[in-house]
């Protein structure tokens, strides 16, 4: 193949990548404690990325605080407003873990409950490498958590976020002692 020919396909190819990267929604957490922004695995996890888009377009998240919080683990929130109060939530989403995607450092994750299939609004950010949160089978304890998302800018704010004081707060534990508010969730156009 002479050079001008694989200079162009090297292009072509270079091109779409960037292309698809492109096409990941985006979206801008704005947070007491900082911003950050998120890309969305939309094609790994159609049902969780959908979710969390409409979640975000409705002005859910704006409010809310990140309820639990530990060092070396994960930031969770998504689901409590200031003193704890419940936000009320739309029906529960199919457990979207076997799609290949890793509980990594800087990645986002649907909560749930002890049911797999069980997450609505909540999520978490990983700040370490969680490989005992991924699926492993379609078992009660195999499902593991599904990974739709990573931070893309501003990690250096989950990582202030995930290190502020907790305590007990009634049953919750591990809720940061000063709140940490979303101030506003949006798309990046």
């Amino acid at each position: 193949m002479n050079r001008r020919l694989s200079t162009l396909l090297m292009t072509l190819l270079l091109g779409f990548s960037s292309i698809t990267q492109a096409d990941n929604p985006r979206v801008k957490m704005e947070t007491s404690a900082g911003s950050f922004t998120i890309e969305l695995f939309a094609d790994e996890a159609p049902l969780s990325s959908a979710n969390f888009l409409q979640y975000v377009d409705a002005g859910f998240y704006n409010g809310l605080i990140f309820h639990r919080v530990i060092p070396n683990f994960m930031a969770q929130g998504g689901g409590f407003e200031p003193g704890m109060l419940r936000r009320q939530t739309r029906e529960t989403i199919k457990n979207e873990a076997n799609n290949g995607l890793k509980n990594t450092r800087g990645t986002l994750a649907m909560a749930r409950t002890g049911d797999p299939h069980s997450a609505t609004s909540q999520f978490f950010i990983n700040v370490a490498d969680n490989p005992y949160l991924n699926f492993s089978s379609e078992s009660q304890s195999g499902w593991g958590y599904a990974v739709f998302g990573r931070v893309v800018e501003g990690m250096e704010v989950v990582d202030r976020i995930v290190m502020s004081p907790t305590g007990n707060r009634g049953p919750f534990q591990n809720v940061p002692r000063e709140d940490i508010l979303i101030i506003g969730t949006s798309r990046i156009e």
